[in-house]
């Protein structure tokens, strides 16, 4: 199988003559005269006015044109046809990934004559089924960004959400932003991020590995729903980024943004002081374009520092001084001496600590970016970025006192390599290679030896402390339980792909391969769960997990896929387009067969490349069609009818598969559910624990099917998209313990004697991962969108939505109460919302006089949405084998009070030994509300030379927004809500200030 790989790639290869792929955009249209009928050979001449590049086309005997490849940009386009006036459009702005129709009816006249006519380049989509959105390169560098990630825009797109408290990738992690972001009701994993054609993915949780620098991109487009064939790797949603190249002129920019705690509000939760807890951050850089040889090579380097000191806020329960004496164990004697004294007593009686510990972060990006025209043929394009990171965070892990928290070291980088080649007239040769890679270590700030503290968890080295929790993360200490850990990830792609206009066929054909490679190195303390904070001061755990030994892989997982797509003109105002991709997602393989598995016939640990010859099947299956119409019925051509059918699937994470590296015999996975104190858990967990992870072996890529129907209507100075938008999701991810106890007694007690590993040992949870479940979606989208007009930029869109799935997120351990009834499990997704309100605002006072009176500007972005479902859970380990993941009983109405004290009733809730009654996530928490506004002053310093000025206020109106409410039973925090839904210094926090001066030149 593995030599198939080499001629896949030389496949792909041979196609090549290397492209500037999705990042560019196209132009497609009709050309008559004054009665209508087609002018065949008029010729089509777009010139770039920035670099000069010259791409020609002729229109073929139904009159037909197209030009495929071309960089974003603004661009002069001129028709030329004998017998005929010229035409010329003197600014027609290519957009990336998008195809735009531009019709010319020619009028009779000497060729020579020019006549301007003006561009119908507003938006409509005439000839594509894709629901997509366009953030432009205007909006990128003036609209407020809260901590300048670009991947927040993201957020504006119709369909996505702000992501719930809680969330994995799409969180934001300090200084970086998200890694990831929630659309169309699909997981945070599926969606593919491309940088010029190139996917920008880290295959180990499927999320960007970093966010480039915003004064490197020139613009991004957000496909949603039904995206094209073209595009594969993902099932949600693709996000094309074009990075900007330089010109025939030179221009640079010096830029500082800085804000501090002086001019900032309190966060709600800060209760120690009057004042915010201390932060300082500075965001620093340049960026230089020009040309090196004019109208032939250019170059374009930035770069982007940034220097943040936060202290974090810290509110966290502990002990009161008569609670520290209840504690006899010795164990639990040393560790308090690490827990800090209760400095607050809120409005329960809870004692608790508040206070602030420190999280530095270090960042430095560089891009470098090259455009060179070989030829009037040949066009290629590089780009380079890398970026360092170093990091502490006091709070990542779960930590809620001082001095636990990892450090984070990281490098990233991303290459592309793109290169067009035009083949006469009609066809155009589009292709690519690259790659993005990661490598990273992390380590606990806290080094202590577990053993010295009298915690026999098996590990006696000073590695750091098991994580510590008690009473469903009202106090979190030590951990964290999988570090230190180190990963070294690369990605490799080459791809080719064929645009070909012939008769009334705009065919797309290509294919790709990418390689990703990852290894893993890790150790860890393990985890404690103590139900209360009784059973803590006494010592007393409910469940214990810890894994013993070497966890490394190294682990490689390839992709194939071919595609054709045809956009096919049936009549000029009606086109269809048809697709159909395949991809071959590899079932992937680990260098060293570190992969053992749990196979549950032989009822065994089989080792994969000994005992079995993959871990799963091979998905090579995966035939995805697309199908959808564009019809203009209307003659002014100002209102478009689509609708489009899709079938999308998902190339698997390998975060999947590596957890089976730490089986035995290469590492001992242990847990135990049921009483277990710190100074014996491993001997209890040792003799009758043995946890395997595992995977089923007939697992399928997750898939989506997803669909739309709707109608964009062009208004004299805006666009107005109404769209229903619906998908269903299968095979989705999900872990299972499928040695769930049955009426207390476990499916697989132990292993065979005939199993090659540990024959006749005992065995504890088995975690498998599946492909078993769905989920659906149900939205209306309305958007509202003005290009520059009349100083006045806007977007604005409303979603109507309901998504419902059996888990929500990919990433992380079982959250299911019953591992052998999923049903159980289906309700409202952890992301859904049912109404969701965003507009973006850029305005250009028309202030008119001196310097210090013009140049003002206005941006803004508001953000309003309903809450986020939560699921409410005990601490019982003995039902299923997995605390916090069993629900209470309902006795009778939950009322809602929406207070931060009392959200709801507790009253109506009881924690039961058994499956509970109440369903997943049936109470909604807080709305989520943010407004943030730039105050924009631009002034010219003689004709070479621009400053700007910037005041920016995040979170203008210090709204609240607070995080879900504490849903263990019985816990201090049941019911009572304890921090905003973002920590301080992110979206909706609280009110932060920010001032930045600009350099242009």
């Amino acid at each position: 199988m593995t030599s198939l790989f080499p001629a896949a790639v030389v496949s792909v290869l041979l196609l090549s003559v290397c492209a500037q792929a999705q990042s560019s955009g196209s132009i497609e249209g009709l050309v008559t005269d004054p009665g209508g009928a087609f002018v065949p050979g008029a010729e089509i001449l777009a010139v770039d006015s920035a670099t000069g590049v010259v791409r020609r086309a002729a229109t073929d005997d139904s009159g037909r044109y197209q030009l495929v490849g071309l960089p974003v940009g603004d661009y002069e386009v001129a028709v030329k046809a004998q017998g005929f006036t010229s035409q010329v459009i003197n600014k027609f702005r290519v957009e990336v990934g998008r195809r735009v129709s531009q019709d010319f009816q020619l009028q009779v006249g000497d060729v020579s004559v020019q006549v301007i006519i003006p561009s119908a380049n507003n938006g409509i989509e005439r000839s594509t089924v894709t629901i997509s959105y366009i953030v432009d390169q205007r909006t990128v560098r003036e609209i407020p960004l809260n901590g300048r990630y670009f991947l927040d825009l993201g957020l504006l797109v119709p369909g996505s959400v702000t992501p719930p408290q809680g969330a994995f990738s799409s969180a934001p992690m300090r200084g970086l932003g998200a890694l990831a972001f929630t659309t169309a009701g699909n997981r945070e994993e599926t969606v593919n991020y491309l940088i010029n054609g190139i996917t920008l993915n880290n295959l180990t949780f499927s999320s960007i590995s970093f966010q480039p620098p915003v004064n490197s991109i020139q613009e991004f487009k957000v496909d949603n729903s039904t995206f094209s064939a073209e595009y594969g790797e993902s099932s949600g949603a693709i996000v094309n980024i074009a990075t900007r190249s330089g010109d025939n002129a030179f221009h640079g920019e010096l830029f500082e943004f800085f804000r501090n705690d002086d001019l900032d509000a309190r966060n709600f939760f800060e209760l120690t002081s009057k004042h915010p807890a201390p932060f300082k951050r500075n965001q620093f850089g340049a960026s230089l374009g020009g040309p090196v040889v004019k109208e032939k090579l250019f170059f374009f380097f930035s770069y982007e520092g940034l220097r943040q000191r936060q202290g974090l806020d810290i509110n966290s329960l502990v002990f009161s001084d008569a609670q520290r004496t209840l504690a006899t164990d010795p164990v639990i004697a040393r560790l308090i001496e690490l827990i800090p004294r209760a400095n607050h007593i809120d409005s329960a009686g809870t004692p608790r600590f508040l206070g602030t510990a420190s999280a530095p972060v270090n960042e430095d990006q560089w891009t470098t970016d090259i455009s060179f025209n070989l030829s009037k043929k040949d066009l290629l394009h590089g780009y380079h970025a890398v970026q360092l990171a170093d990091t502490k965070e006091p709070t990542r892990s779960g930590n809620t006192i001082p001095g636990f928290g990892n450090s984070i070291h990281a490098l990233r980088q991303i290459f592309t390599l793109n290169e067009t080649h035009t083949f006469g007239e009609s066809m155009v040769n589009e292709a690519r290679f690259g790659f993005n890679r990661f490598s990273s270590k992390s380590t606990p700030l806290a080094q202590l030896n577990p053993a010295s503290l009298g915690i026999l968890n098996g590990i006696n080295d000073p590695i750091g402390l098991p994580q510590i929790n008690v009473a469903g993360g009202g106090l979190n200490l030590g951990g964290p339980a999988t570090q230190p850990s180190g990963r070294g990830d690369t990605t490799f792609v080459g791809a080719d792909t064929i645009s070909w206009l012939h008769g009334p066929h705009s065919l797309k054909l290509g294919g790709e391969y990418r390689q990703f490679l990852s290894n893993v190195y890790r150790q860890g303390t393990g985890s404690f769960n103590f139900p209360t904070v009784a059973s803590f001061l006494n010592g007393a755990a409910n469940s214990f997990s810890v894994t013993l030994g070497n966890q490394s892989t190294s682990v490689a997982e390839g992709a194939l896929g071919f595609f054709v797509h045809d956009s096919y003109k049936l009549h000029p105002n009606l086109s269809l387009v048809l697709g159909l991709r395949y991809e071959w997602n590899m079932t992937p393989s680990e260098r060293y067969d570190r992969f053992i598995v749990f196979d549950s016939e032989s009822r065994s640990l089989l080792r994969v490349g000994t005992n079995l010859d993959q871990i799963y099947h091979q998905n090579n299956r995966n035939f995805q069609p697309r199908i959808g119409f564009a019809w203009t019925p209307f003659t002014n051509k100002r209102t478009v009818l689509r609708a489009a059918y899709g079938i999308y699937v998902d190339q698997p994470m390998t975060s999947l598969v590596s957890g089976t590296g730490s089986n035995p015999p290469l590492a001992i996975p242990l847990t135990f559910s049921g009483p277990i104190r710190l100074n014996n858990a491993i001997n209890l967990a040792g003799p009758a624990g043995l946890a395997p992870q595992s995977i089923d072996p007939k697992y399928d890529n997750a898939n989506t099917q997803s669909w739309n129907l709707n109608v964009q209507h062009e208004f004299s100075e805006f666009l107005l998209m109404i769209c229903y938008v619906g998908s269903k999701g299968s095979s989705l991810i999900t872990r299972r313990n499928i040695n769930q106890p049955v009426n207390g007694v476990r499916p697989y007690p132990t292993l065979f004697a005939t199993s090659p590993i540990l024959p006749g040992a005992a065995l504890g949870n088995i975690t498998e991962v599946g492909s078993s479940g769905n989920s659906s979606y149900n939205a209306l989208w309305i958007n509202a969108t003005r290009r520059l007009t009349r100083n006045l930029q806007f977007d604005a869109s409303y979603t109507w939505s309901k998504s419902v799935d059996y888990s929500s997120f990919s990433s992380g351990g079982i959250t299911v109460q019953n591992s052998f009834n999923l049903h159980d499990d289906r309700g409202l997704s952890d992301f859904d919302a049912r109404h969701r309100l965003v507009a973006s605002v850029l305005y250009q006072i028309p202030f008119t006089g001196s310097q210090f009176v013009s140049g003002w500007e206005l941006g803004i972005i508001v953000q309003s949405q309903s809450g986020n479902p939560f699921n409410l859970i005990t601490s019982d380990s003995t039902v299923n084998g997995v605390a916090n993941t069993l629900r209470p009983d309902v006795n009778g109405p939950v009322e809602i009070f929406g207070r931060v004290d009392r959200w709801f009733d507790t009253s109506a809730l009881t924690a039961v030994p058994r499956f509970g009654s109440i369903g997943r996530n049936v109470i909604t928490g807080p709305t989520f509300n943010n407004a943030d506004l730039a105050v924009i002053k631009s002034t010219n310093l003689g004709e070479r030379f621009r400053t700007q000025f910037r005041a920016e206020f995040f979170d203008l109106f210090n709204h609240a927004n607070f995080g879900r409410p504490g849903n263990l039973v019985g816990s201090p925090a049941f019911g009572r809500i304890t921090s905003t839904r973002f920590p301080t210094g992110e979206s909706g926090s609280s009110r932060q200030i920010q001032f930045a001066v600009k350099l242009y030149y």
